[in-house]
């Protein structure tokens, strides 16, 4: 069972998050037009390896409003950091995709409060598309069309293994986007950029670990990312082989095994 939702207030609505288990604060962040659900595998296997876990969904996304003014990864960052504050100790902060970027910013803006990132599927840079491939996306992206469009597009995103309940799972995530708000919210937040991001990579101090999935169709060469990523912020790098953006449900052993291995490492560092 999930456990129960909390909200913390912002300015312009609140974030939907819970928590559970005792021991070192991990904070696990989805991406865009994600749940916070997507961390229901990985979550346990953290919280029975001692960590107390902290899931939260992004402002417009799952049990968060859509009544904000500001989307992308710097209002990202502001939740994780006031999440973080709210929960009274240093996190490591895991981010799936542009949550990944919002990691970084608080990484490098508030290291007093991260213990360390974990960045799977990490978007930190403006990712290498074309004029052609940016118009269709920005015309598939309109709030009327985009439940429809991410329904369709989701199974790229999951090469490889997918969950045993990612039907269920889809279906869950594009009922979500359908409520009142919701799609506009998701439009928005598609339009953030991963400049402030890059710009801050040199200024990470806390230890990061990249997990990226071998096929991982976001990424020509997803091998190739992980280690640029990782150079920039003198990481390590775990690839989760049969898996695409999601490894964190796709292998959630794999993904466990490494993680775990990350936060005993650092979660007792000062």
């Amino acid at each position: 069972m999930e456990p129960p939702t909390q909200h913390l207030e912002r300015p312009d609505g609140r974030v939907g998050y819970d928590v559970c288990g005792a021991g070192p604060l991990v904070v696990l962040v989805p991406g865009l037009g994600d749940l916070r659900a997507t961390y229901r595998l990985l979550a346990p296997r953290l919280t029975a390896a001692g960590y107390r876990v902290a899931t939260v969904d992004l402002r417009g996304h799952g049990d968060s409003d859509a009544s904000f003014h500001a989307y992308g990864d710097e209002a990202t960052a502001t939740d994780i950091a006031a999440i973080i504050e709210a929960l009274g100790e240093r996190a490591i902060v895991v981010g799936n995709s542009m949550a990944a970027a919002a990691g970084v910013l608080v990484a490098a803006a508030r290291p007093e409060l991260v213990r360390g990132l974990v960045l799977i599927g990490p978007f930190v840079r403006a990712p290498r598309v074309g004029a052609a491939t940016r118009l269709m996306t920005r015309v598939a992206m309109t709030p009327a069309w985009a439940p429809a469009a991410w329904n369709v597009y989701l199974p790229k995103l999951y090469a490889g293994a997918r969950p045993a309940d990612f039907d269920a799972y889809r279906r869950r995530v594009v009922s979500a986007l359908r409520r009142p708000g919701y799609a506009r919210a998701f439009v928005k937040t598609t339009r953030t950029t991963h400049t402030a991001a890059e710009r801050a990579l040199g200024e990470v101090q806390a230890p990061v670990l990249v997990v990226m999935g071998d096929r991982d169709p976001d990424f020509p060469d997803p091998r190739a990312e992980a280690a640029w990523v990782a150079e920039q912020l003198h990481g390590h790098v775990a690839v989760i082989g049969d898996a695409g953006h999601y490894p964190q449900s796709q292998q959630p052993d794999a993904v466990a095994g490494a993680i775990i291995g990350f936060l005993d490492e650092v979660a007792t560092d000062a």
